[in-house]
Protein backbone atom coordinates (compact mmCIF):
# COMPACT_ATOMS: atom_id res chain seq x y z
CA UNK A 1 0.00 0.00 0.00
CA UNK A 2 2.76 2.43 0.98
CA UNK A 3 4.67 2.02 -2.28
CA UNK A 4 1.53 2.18 -4.38
CA UNK A 5 0.41 5.43 -2.73
CA UNK A 6 3.92 6.90 -2.87
CA UNK A 7 3.93 6.66 -6.67
CA UNK A 8 1.09 9.19 -6.75
CA UNK A 9 2.90 11.80 -4.68
CA UNK A 10 4.98 14.80 -5.68
CA UNK A 11 6.86 15.31 -2.39
CA UNK A 12 6.78 19.09 -2.08
CA UNK A 13 8.73 21.92 -0.42
CA UNK A 14 7.94 25.35 -1.86
CA UNK A 15 8.03 27.76 1.07
CA UNK A 16 10.20 30.85 0.73
CA UNK A 17 12.35 29.93 3.73
CA UNK A 18 13.05 26.32 2.74
CA UNK A 19 16.76 25.64 3.29
CA UNK A 20 19.23 23.51 1.35
CA UNK A 21 19.29 21.05 4.23
CA UNK A 22 15.52 20.69 4.04
CA UNK A 23 15.70 20.08 0.29
CA UNK A 24 18.27 17.36 0.80
CA UNK A 25 16.07 15.78 3.49
CA UNK A 26 13.11 15.96 1.09
CA UNK A 27 15.15 14.08 -1.50
CA UNK A 28 16.26 11.46 1.01
CA UNK A 29 12.64 10.84 1.94
CA UNK A 30 11.73 10.61 -1.74
CA UNK A 31 14.43 8.00 -2.25
CA UNK A 32 13.27 6.01 0.76
CA UNK A 33 9.60 5.96 -0.19
CA UNK A 34 10.04 6.22 -3.99
CA UNK A 35 7.72 9.18 -4.42
CA UNK A 36 6.89 10.12 -8.01
CA UNK A 37 8.91 13.31 -7.73
CA UNK A 38 10.16 16.05 -5.48
CA UNK A 39 8.63 19.45 -6.24
CA UNK A 40 10.95 22.34 -5.40
CA UNK A 41 11.44 25.97 -6.31
CA UNK A 42 13.70 26.60 -9.33
CA UNK A 43 16.62 27.69 -7.16
CA UNK A 44 16.81 24.15 -5.72
CA UNK A 45 16.48 22.15 -8.95
CA UNK A 46 20.20 21.52 -9.32
CA UNK A 47 20.54 20.40 -5.69
CA UNK A 48 17.57 18.05 -6.06
CA UNK A 49 18.86 16.63 -9.35
CA UNK A 50 22.23 15.90 -7.78
CA UNK A 51 20.63 14.35 -4.70
CA UNK A 52 18.37 12.10 -6.79
CA UNK A 53 20.88 11.19 -9.51
CA UNK A 54 21.02 7.51 -8.48
CA UNK A 55 17.22 7.14 -8.69
CA UNK A 56 16.47 9.63 -11.48
CA UNK A 57 14.52 7.06 -13.49
CA UNK A 58 12.15 6.52 -10.56
CA UNK A 59 12.00 9.83 -8.70
CA UNK A 60 11.69 12.89 -10.93
CA UNK A 61 12.67 16.48 -10.25
CA UNK A 62 9.65 18.77 -10.53
CA UNK A 63 9.74 22.56 -10.32
CA UNK A 64 7.30 25.44 -10.55
CA UNK A 65 7.06 28.09 -13.26
CA UNK A 66 5.53 31.56 -12.90
CA UNK A 67 4.87 30.61 -9.30
CA UNK A 68 2.75 31.35 -7.36
CA UNK A 69 0.83 34.15 -9.13
CA UNK A 70 1.11 33.15 -12.79
CA UNK A 71 1.47 36.82 -13.69
CA UNK A 72 4.93 36.81 -15.26
CA UNK A 73 5.13 37.08 -19.04
CA UNK A 74 4.96 34.09 -21.36
CA UNK A 75 8.54 34.79 -22.44
CA UNK A 76 9.70 34.73 -18.84
CA UNK A 77 7.84 31.47 -18.18
CA UNK A 78 9.42 29.87 -21.25
CA UNK A 79 12.91 30.97 -20.20
CA UNK A 80 12.31 29.77 -16.64
CA UNK A 81 11.25 26.40 -18.05
CA UNK A 82 14.34 26.09 -20.27
CA UNK A 83 16.63 27.10 -17.41
CA UNK A 84 15.03 24.61 -15.00
CA UNK A 85 15.33 21.76 -17.51
CA UNK A 86 18.97 22.62 -18.13
CA UNK A 87 19.56 22.35 -14.38
CA UNK A 88 17.85 18.95 -14.13
CA UNK A 89 14.07 19.36 -13.95
CA UNK A 90 12.04 16.70 -15.75
CA UNK A 91 8.58 17.98 -14.74
CA UNK A 92 7.36 21.59 -14.63
CA UNK A 93 4.21 22.90 -12.94
CA UNK A 94 3.27 26.25 -14.49
CA UNK A 95 0.67 28.71 -13.20
CA UNK A 96 -1.78 30.11 -15.72
CA UNK A 97 -2.42 33.84 -16.06
CA UNK A 98 -5.51 33.85 -13.84
CA UNK A 99 -6.48 37.44 -14.67
CA UNK A 100 -6.40 36.73 -18.41
CA UNK A 101 -8.60 33.68 -17.92
CA UNK A 102 -11.12 35.58 -15.83
CA UNK A 103 -11.17 38.33 -18.48
CA UNK A 104 -12.10 35.71 -21.08
CA UNK A 105 -8.87 36.10 -23.08
CA UNK A 106 -8.73 32.52 -24.28
CA UNK A 107 -6.04 33.13 -26.89
CA UNK A 108 -3.64 34.65 -24.38
CA UNK A 109 -4.13 31.87 -21.83
CA UNK A 110 -3.64 29.12 -24.41
CA UNK A 111 -0.58 30.83 -25.87
CA UNK A 112 0.87 31.32 -22.37
CA UNK A 113 0.50 27.61 -21.62
CA UNK A 114 1.81 26.66 -25.04
CA UNK A 115 4.98 28.71 -24.48
CA UNK A 116 5.85 26.46 -21.54
CA UNK A 117 4.72 23.26 -23.27
CA UNK A 118 6.95 24.02 -26.26
CA UNK A 119 9.92 24.94 -24.05
CA UNK A 120 9.52 21.61 -22.23
CA UNK A 121 8.67 19.45 -25.23
CA UNK A 122 10.53 16.16 -25.27
CA UNK A 123 12.39 17.07 -22.07
CA UNK A 124 9.86 17.48 -19.28
CA UNK A 125 6.21 16.86 -18.43
CA UNK A 126 4.08 19.99 -18.20
CA UNK A 127 1.45 20.42 -15.49
CA UNK A 128 -0.86 23.45 -15.64
CA UNK A 129 -1.95 24.99 -12.32
CA UNK A 130 -5.35 26.61 -12.79
CA UNK A 131 -5.68 27.95 -9.18
CA UNK A 132 -9.18 26.53 -8.91
CA UNK A 133 -10.09 28.40 -5.72
CA UNK A 134 -10.16 31.66 -7.71
CA UNK A 135 -12.33 30.32 -10.54
CA UNK A 136 -15.99 29.59 -11.19
CA UNK A 137 -16.84 26.10 -12.40
CA UNK A 138 -17.17 27.46 -15.94
CA UNK A 139 -13.71 29.02 -15.69
CA UNK A 140 -12.25 25.78 -14.33
CA UNK A 141 -13.63 23.92 -17.34
CA UNK A 142 -12.28 26.56 -19.73
CA UNK A 143 -8.84 26.51 -18.10
CA UNK A 144 -8.67 22.73 -18.45
CA UNK A 145 -9.83 22.88 -22.07
CA UNK A 146 -7.16 25.46 -22.90
CA UNK A 147 -4.46 23.39 -21.17
CA UNK A 148 -5.42 20.35 -23.25
CA UNK A 149 -5.52 22.44 -26.44
CA UNK A 150 -2.02 23.75 -25.67
CA UNK A 151 -0.67 20.22 -25.30
CA UNK A 152 -0.14 20.02 -21.54
CA UNK A 153 0.34 16.64 -19.87
CA UNK A 154 -1.54 17.45 -16.64
CA UNK A 155 -3.93 19.95 -15.13
CA UNK A 156 -3.42 20.81 -11.47
CA UNK A 157 -5.78 22.39 -8.95
CA UNK A 158 -3.73 24.78 -6.88
CA UNK A 159 -0.47 26.42 -5.86
CA UNK A 160 -1.25 26.00 -2.17
CA UNK A 161 -0.49 29.70 -1.74
CA UNK A 162 -3.89 31.22 -2.57
CA UNK A 163 -7.27 31.13 -0.83
CA UNK A 164 -7.89 27.39 -1.00
CA UNK A 165 -6.61 24.03 -2.18
CA UNK A 166 -7.82 20.88 -3.86
CA UNK A 167 -11.37 19.59 -3.45
CA UNK A 168 -12.87 16.29 -4.52
CA UNK A 169 -15.48 18.21 -6.51
CA UNK A 170 -12.83 20.10 -8.48
CA UNK A 171 -10.88 16.93 -9.21
CA UNK A 172 -14.03 15.25 -10.49
CA UNK A 173 -14.86 18.25 -12.69
CA UNK A 174 -11.32 18.47 -14.05
CA UNK A 175 -11.20 14.74 -14.82
CA UNK A 176 -14.55 14.93 -16.60
CA UNK A 177 -13.27 17.88 -18.65
CA UNK A 178 -9.89 16.54 -19.74
CA UNK A 179 -10.91 12.92 -20.30
CA UNK A 180 -8.89 9.81 -19.52
CA UNK A 181 -5.61 10.64 -21.26
CA UNK A 182 -4.51 13.82 -19.44
CA UNK A 183 -3.20 13.74 -15.89
CA UNK A 184 -4.99 15.49 -13.03
CA UNK A 185 -3.00 16.64 -9.99
CA UNK A 186 -4.60 17.46 -6.64
CA UNK A 187 -2.54 19.94 -4.68
CA UNK A 188 -3.12 22.12 -1.65
CA UNK A 189 -4.43 20.82 1.65
CA UNK A 190 -3.88 17.09 1.04
CA UNK A 191 -2.38 16.10 4.38
CA UNK A 192 -3.60 12.58 5.20
CA UNK A 193 -4.18 9.19 3.64
CA UNK A 194 -7.97 9.45 3.62
CA UNK A 195 -7.94 12.75 1.70
CA UNK A 196 -5.36 11.46 -0.77
CA UNK A 197 -7.44 8.34 -1.43
CA UNK A 198 -10.56 10.46 -1.97
CA UNK A 199 -8.72 12.58 -4.54
CA UNK A 200 -7.51 9.50 -6.39
CA UNK A 201 -11.01 8.00 -6.40
CA UNK A 202 -12.29 11.28 -7.90
CA UNK A 203 -9.80 11.05 -10.75
CA UNK A 204 -6.45 12.39 -9.55
CA UNK A 205 -3.37 10.69 -10.96
CA UNK A 206 -0.91 12.75 -8.93
CA UNK A 207 -0.98 14.31 -5.46
CA UNK A 208 1.08 17.35 -4.54
CA UNK A 209 1.84 17.39 -0.81
CA UNK A 210 4.55 18.25 1.67
CA UNK A 211 3.01 15.70 4.03
CA UNK A 212 3.98 12.81 1.76
CA UNK A 213 5.64 10.78 4.48
CA UNK A 214 2.62 11.18 6.78
CA UNK A 215 0.27 10.23 3.95
CA UNK A 216 2.05 7.00 3.10
CA UNK A 217 2.29 6.12 6.76
CA UNK A 218 -1.44 6.80 7.14
CA UNK A 219 -0.85 9.58 9.62
CA UNK A 220 -2.27 13.08 9.92
CA UNK A 221 0.20 15.68 8.62
CA UNK A 222 0.57 19.17 9.97
CA UNK A 223 1.72 20.90 6.78
CA UNK A 224 0.14 23.98 5.28
CA UNK A 225 0.55 22.57 1.74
Amino acid sequence: MTMKMARYIDHTALKADTTKEEIIKLCEEAKEYRFASVCVNPTWVKVAAQSLAEVKDEVKVCTVIGFPLGASTSETKAFETEDAIQKGATEVDMVINVAALKAGDRDYVEQDIRAVVEAAKGKALTKVIIESCLLTDEEKVLACQLAVAAGADFVKTSTGFSTGGATVEDISLMRKTVGPDVGVKASGGVRDLETAQAMIEAGATRIGASAGVSIVQGLEGSSDY
